[in-house]
């Protein structure tokens, strides 16, 4: 099993601000489906990073501009849209660490430009 972490800023925040919602129960429908998919997402990663369904799959234009390798998971799937994770390993042996979650970027040549991503 690895312990899964959430990158900080923005994925720390967005995962406290999200799981309160949800607790308080004030999240809007697409939030609670949002969570509903990514604890489901998060369990498998963290049982197997290459469960079939995440069609997990290292994303070599993050992983160059970032210098160390960058991950995409699926967390949904044919709709427009679909959301995908980014995750890296570490920063401990058996961490991962999710640095982003982002609708799937377009097919052109520089899709993951726009993308920005936590740190560990």
């Amino acid at each position: 099993m690895f312990n899964i972490r959430m990158g900080i800023p923005e994925m720390k925040a967005f995962w406290d601000n999200i799981s309160k919602r949800i607790q308080e129960k004030s999240a809007t429908k697409d939030e609670q489906a949002v969570f509903k998919k990514l604890v489901s997402c998060l369990k498998k990663l963290a049982a197997d990073p290459r469960y079939p369904s995440l069609k997990s799959h290292e994303i070599e234009a993050l992983t160059r501009r970032y210098g160390i390798k960058v991950w995409e998971s699926y967390l949904e799937n044919k709709n427009s849209g679909a959301m995908r994770i980014f995750w890296v390993y570490g920063p401990n042996q058996q961490d991962i660490t999710i640095i982003g979650l982002e609708p799937h970027p377009n097919d052109k040549k520089d899709a993951y430009d726009k993308i920005t991503l936590s740190s560990m």
